[in-house]
């Protein structure tokens, strides 16, 4: 009898050691993870306070989880907005900024899901990549329509996203549409015009985000019937601001703004953020730059040390940070710059090419009624002034909006002495930012091709030897300045760095515009620079300010430069740009230019396909509205 009990006492012991080993296995088990994506939206959510909205799954998720009440997507427009969750670095270091471009990029820095799936994960993604870096490593187990968490190995850990495209841009202005929000109900922002086609595109819009909320509760009730709802760490965002106009790609906080939840069950609560409580809502700043270190770090995988995100989860939870910044480059066929900072309250964005209007001319952009009305309205002269903001130019310099008392981001307090010390205070968090990261883009997109030729645009910018970031920065502050003097800016004309020569000639084509007097002797030797994004911008001057041998001189050098085979596709795009601004003045090449055969460009990328076509179809219209008017 004595040995029975011994024996079952030894059971008892040995049942318990495996319990507790079980248990310790099963809270060391690797999460599953799963995204739930979607297009063109901002925080127009009932989790959010929206009363208009009809998101009841987000919304039962953030009542279980938890909401970023401060989110930015780095981006206000989706392509390199993923570029900056897939890399985890800013696609202004990577040289990935620009709308639908493709950079090389480093192939021993993976894209982040390649090293979840070298730590054993099965990554899928269900719904569009869109990277403007290539994947020399395949991120993905399975990628398309027909990738799902269910094909994994048995006790695999996986990481799964599913996208959903019902609430992209293109669906707004998709007609017939059965109506469910009355467009009577909806809140027409400041800088929006009163129109039917506005209160229409806008009702059309909550309908969409209806219809991406539906698309996520399809894949979590299909998770919840799986037994997972317990083992998967959950997340839902949208990959940029509203697909409506001076949202998508107005790089203020109406487009980069994105709703953003997060759900830990009880198994991986001890992975969640440190103020996750359900119902919870953080004050936390997050940025797409920080996703990618953040799964990573709930996967127990050190984030690599050239990735620029804060991982806000997980055990290599870093500091909070400060500000979030966003960025714009060139959205599609349109170049442009500008950069932004917030720290959840001001926001504060600094334009450098004032000469442009927040509003060019996009193809695509203009698909949408909305566009169509307010464009209309504003030519008729019938808009307020923060209806014509988004058209006029010369832009300001700097905007500075304060979103307690204003949402829609119309009052500019740049314009206020007394918000002085914030907009110093802003300026240089801006500038540091940008140093730290290496902001390549402060160079055209067309010179960053050209000067990273034998490494990468990301090389290039960690090269101080070969380029002179600061220096550049520095002299795109000084162009885009009410304040600086052409004789400052004459002497950018002469520096070494083709970055300072480039922004010291956008300065004076900005002052040109403005009526100032043009230092020509020192503009004229420049339409024979090494870089043909200061040729382009000296021949745009020499046609605007100089004498008639010297406008035929830069109109014949803008032919050159607009034609692909002569220079390049990049080129061309800014090329073409320059000639369509110079409006009458470039009439000259317009027939021949539109003779172009644009079938057979030699791409760096299929992804630039669309850009030329498009400027020249705009020039085509031109011309027309031009041979009416006679």
């Amino acid at each position: 009898m004595r040995y029975f009990f011994i024996v079952l006492a030894l059971l008892v012991v040995d049942c318990l050691a495996g319990r507790s080993a079980m248990a310790q296995q099963e809270s060391t088990r690797l999460p599953n993870i799963l995204w739930l994506t979607s297009e063109d939206h901002g925080p127009h959510m009932g989790c959010y306070g929206d009363s208009l909205a009809r998101t009841p799954h987000v919304d039962q998720l953030a009542k279980k989880g938890m909401r970023f009440r401060m989110a930015w997507s780095v981006v206000p427009v989706c392509a390199p907005a993923r570029t900056a969750i897939i890399t985890g670095v800013y696609p202004s270091a990577s040289g990935a900024l620009h709308m639908r471009s493709m950079v090389p990029w480093p192939e021993e820095q993976l894209l982040f899901p390649a090293y979840l799936r070298k730590a054993g994960y099965y990554t899928t993604n269900n719904s569009k990549e869109d990277y403007n870096v290539p994947k020399a490593v395949p991120p993905w187990d399975k990628s398309g329509a027909n990738a799902h968490w269910k094909n994994r190995k048995r006790g695999q850990p996986f990481f799964a996203v599913f996208n959903s495209t019902k609430s992209h841009e293109s669906q707004i202005r998709k007609r017939p549409h059965q109506a469910i929000t009355n467009p009577a109900d909806v809140r027409i922002p400041k800088y929006h015009p009163e129109t039917p086609e506005v209160r229409q595109d806008w009702a059309q819009y909550y309908d969409q985000v209806s219809a991406a909320d539906a698309d996520a509760g399809i894949h979590l009730l299909e998770l919840a019937e799986a037994g997972l709802a317990e083992e998967t760490i959950v997340f839902y965002y949208a990959d940029h601001g509203s697909g409506m106009p001076r949202n998508k790609r107005w790089a203020g906080n109406t487009g980069l703004q994105v709703p953003f939840v997060v759900y830990f069950p009880e198994k991986y609560r001890h992975l969640a953020p440190a103020d996750y409580r359900a119902g919870g809502v953080s004050d936390r700043l997050i940025s797409f730059v920080d996703l990618a270190p953040t799964i990573l770090s709930l996967a127990n995988i050190q984030p690599p040390a050239y990735m620029q995100g804060h991982a806000f989860a997980g055990p290599y939870t870093a500091p909070a940070p400060q500000y979030l910044f966003g960025v714009r480059g060139r959205m599609d066929e349109r170049p442009d710059h500008v950069r932004s900072v917030t720290d959840g309250r001001y926001v504060y964005l600094r334009n450098y090419l004032l000469h442009l209007p927040h509003g060019q001319y996009l193809e695509y952009q203009f698909q949408t009624p909305t566009t169509v009305a307010w464009k209309t309205l504003f030519d008729q002269g019938k808009l307020n002034p923060a209806q014509s903001a988004m058209w006029v130019t010369p832009r300001e310099p700097e905007e500075l909006y304060d979103l307690t008392s204003d949402p829609d981001e119309v009052v500019n307090l740049a314009l206020d002495p007394a918000h002085a010390e914030t907009i110093a205070r802003f300026r240089k968090v801006l500038f540091d930012q940008n140093v730290r990261v290496r902001d390549v883009c402060y160079l055209p997109e067309e010179e960053m091709h050209r000067r990273s030729k034998l490494t990468t645009p990301w090389g290039l910018g960690h090269r101080p030897e070969t380029f002179a970031l600061e220096k550049t920065i520095e002299a795109a502050d000084v162009a885009a300045s009410k304040v600086s003097k052409i004789e400052e800016l004459t002497k950018f004309l002469s520096d070494t760095e083709s970055g300072v020569r480039y922004w010291g000639l956008i300065g004076l084509l900005i002052r040109q515009q403005r009526g100032e007097p043009i230092p020509w002797p020192a503009v004229l030797p420049l339409m024979n620079d090494e870089s043909p994004s200061v040729q382009i911008v000296a021949a745009q001057l020499a046609v605007l300010a100089g004498s008639s041998a010297e406008q035929a001189q830069g109109l014949a050098l803008l032919k050159t430069l607009a034609t692909p085979e002569k220079s390049d596709v990049l080129t061309s795009i800014s090329a073409l740009t320059a000639i369509e601004a110079l409006g009458d003045r470039g009439q000259s090449l317009w027939d021949d230019l539109l003779l172009m055969n644009t079938a057979n460009l030699k791409l760096p990328d299929q992804r630039f396909s669309p850009y030329i076509p498009r400027l020249l179809l705009n020039l085509k219209e031109l011309k027309e509205r031009r041979t009416s008017r006679k």
